[in-house]
């Protein structure tokens, strides 16, 4: 019989191809194996770990005896040393000095800004037109956050460029290849050198900003001036460094993961017409002709439970890893120093012991606050603990604003033969875009 090293060495590369090519499979067999689960891959053999209680143990109670896991820390490449990445003291102060930035009264300042940049894209809509609704919704997301963080447009060409980086920085980030043989990131391969470029683009566009709005010194009102104006207890302040991971980190991450749960919202309303015609029916009787306001968002209930049924089913964050860093026992399993530890948000949001007929969209299952029946990591699309998502409460009241604004005048419609499946990269995006056609309301 094989000892148990040398049969994880052997499962190891065909693992690492199932991973890739059938990554829901993949991960619903082995979440579902065990509370907590080895997995043998090349490079590494992490823990997947499937029981919310579990989950709870690692991000909460046992939250100093992690790190973020390998592959997080490599986007440093890209992100810098922003709070996505940075651990320790250095994250500590870094999310003191941020978190002024996103204090609710803040964050509700900006809902104006919302509609107004979905009420105008409604505005340029034309009944049949066909277009990739994904491609849309980035582009929304990103005059949002351009607005809110910067206090200015961003015109088309840094759009494009924008956004076709972040699609080779994404690839570079899907291939599984990297993440289990990381020394091919040192090769002088094509893919490294385009992703070298990308990520030097999108720098350049965010120090720039940076640099020109420090040399200003003005305060426009924006999440950026208050990172400026933001001191810790020894009265220091964010280097331009600081400041540029930090709003690059905002910038990108606050209008991809927004923009994609717009996307897969607008694919399972076309799966369901019974869930359309509920959420027209309230867009109706709470704003009849007129745009929502932040004053509205409360009487919004079946939206936001559409919200929350579309993050459950298609979470743009669709896992969190950690890094032991010291021997441990989680779960009546030995953990050693240094392992990988990977947690699900798109097996555990499928957990029938908490969502009953999982697969279905019922957006009604959220009625009655279930979020607060359910243990606090059976949904947690935004993360949790101390490195709950700093934006979680920027985005819910986006997502709410944005497809009240737009499903009061446009339903954009799905075909069964354009549902793309979804690529587990960085994100959940869909693969080829999404193709929807407009009808009018």
């Amino acid at each position: 019989m094989l000892d148990l090293s040398l049969r994880r060495r052997l499962q190891a590369p065909g693992n690492m191809l199932q991973f890739a090519w059938r990554p829901q499979q993949f991960i619903a067999r082995h979440t579902t194996a065990a509370p907590i689960h080895q997995v043998a891959m090349p490079g590494a053999s992490p823990f997947f770990v499937a029981d919310p209680e579990l989950i709870d143990e690692v991000l909460v109670g046992r939250s100093k005896l992690f790190i973020k896991d390998r592959f997080t820390r490599e986007l440093s490449l890209v992100v810098g040393n922003g709070l996505l990445v940075s651990d320790g003291d250095f994250w500590r102060r870094q999310r003191r000095l941020a978190q002024p930035a996103f204090h609710r009264e803040r964050i509700a300042a900006y809902g104006a800004i919302m509609v107004d940049h979905a009420e105008r894209l409604a505005s340029t809509w034309r009944e049949g037109q066909v277009l990739d609704i994904h491609a849309a919704m980035m582009r929304l997301t990103l005059d949002i956050v351009a607005d809110t963080l910067f206090s200015t447009g961003v015109d088309r060409a840094i759009a494009e460029t924008i956004g076709d980086a972040l699609d080779v920085i994404m690839a570079r980030f899907s291939d599984p290849t990297f993440a289990f043989l990381p020394w091919l990131a040192d090769l002088p391969l094509a893919k490294n050198r385009r992703f070298r470029e990308a990520r030097t683009r999108i720098d350049g566009a965010i120090r720039g900003i940076v640099t020109a709005r420090r040399a200003s010194g003005r305060d426009e009102g924006d999440l950026l001036s208050m990172l400026l104006r933001a001191r810790d207890d020894e009265g220091g302040q964010m280097s331009d460094e600081q400041l540029r991971d930090e709003a690059f980190i905002l910038f990108v991450a606050g209008h991809e993961t927004t923009a994609l749960a717009l996307t897969w919202t607008w694919m399972l309303l076309s799966q369901h017409p019974e869930a359309w015609a509920k959420l027209r029916a309230e867009l109706d009787h709470v704003l009849g002709d007129r745009p929502p306001t932040l004053a509205d968002v409360p009487a919004l209930r079946y939206t936001d439970w559409v919200v929350h049924e579309s993050m459950r089913l298609y979470p743009p964050a669709w896992s969190i890893g950690r890094e032991a860093l010291e021997d441990l026992e989680l779960g009546g399993v030995a953990v050693p120093r240094g392992a990988q530890l990977w947690m699900f948000q798109w097996a555990a949001h499928r957990d029938p012991r908490h969502f009953p007929r999982p697969e279905a969209f019922e957006p009604e299952r959220w009625d009655g606050d279930l979020a607060r029946r359910i243990p606090r990591f059976a949904y947690f699309p935004f993360g949790g603990g101390p490195r709950l998502c700093i934006g979680n409460n920027f985005a819910s009241l986006e997502l709410v604003l944005v497809l009240a604004s737009l499903a009061r005048r446009w339903r954009p419609v799905v075909r069964a033969a354009d549902r793309p499946r979804p690529q587990f990269s960085i994100t959940l995006r869909p693969v080829g875009g999404m193709r929807a056609t407009l009808q009018r309301r």
